[in-house]
């Protein structure tokens, strides 16, 4: 199977450049965060509120693992990282690019982090949440573009250009 997973920081542009990516591709294209509400009829603000982190780590690692796919372009949130199995499964189904972003520029894009459905743990700053998740966003991927400095078009032709390599 050829998928490509996109990983990376809440507002690192996944599913905005999965979208041209996978039409630039002639693939599909799955946003995960999306699949989440779908199954569960709610957002994922309110998954959170309801069953806390844990609870919806536990929705999250499920939907995820539950992808099949074939030439797609897979979107999924930034906490997926977490999840063990849906990350032992997209290693499996595709090669996952991780989308890397300055905490600098992830702080100017996200100007609510709970309202757009964070998993933030009690306490928890966003360059607290930055720095644990940098590692293990490298830790997963076999690319890593960097889009610092770039604008959407530019990221995406990086992008395209480590996929048709």
């Amino acid at each position: 199977m050829k998928n490509y997973i996109l990983i990376g920081m809440p507002a690192a542009g996944k599913s905005t450049v999965g979208v041209v990516i996978a039409k630039r591709l002639g693939y599909r294209f799955v946003d995960t965060d999306i699949l989440i509400q779908e199954q569960e009829g709610r957002l994922l603000k309110e998954i959170i509120a309801e069953r806390g982190i844990d609870g919806f780590l536990e929705v999250e690692d499920r939907v995820n693992m539950e992808v099949a796919a074939d030439r797609t372009v897979i979107s999924p949130g930034g906490s997926v990282i977490y999840c063990k199995n849906a990350m032992e499964h997209y290693k499996e189904i595709g090669k996952i690019v991780y989308l890397q972003v300055s905490f600098e520029t992830i702080n100017r894009r996200i100007t609510n982090a709970k309202n757009r459905g964070v998993v933030l743990k009690e306490g928890q700053t966003l360059k607290d949440l930055y720095d644990e998740r940098t590692q293990l966003f490298e830790k997963y991927a076999d690319i890593t573009v960097c889009e610092e400095g770039l604008d959407l078009e530019e990221t995406i032709d990086k992008v395209m250009e480590h996929l048709t390599r």
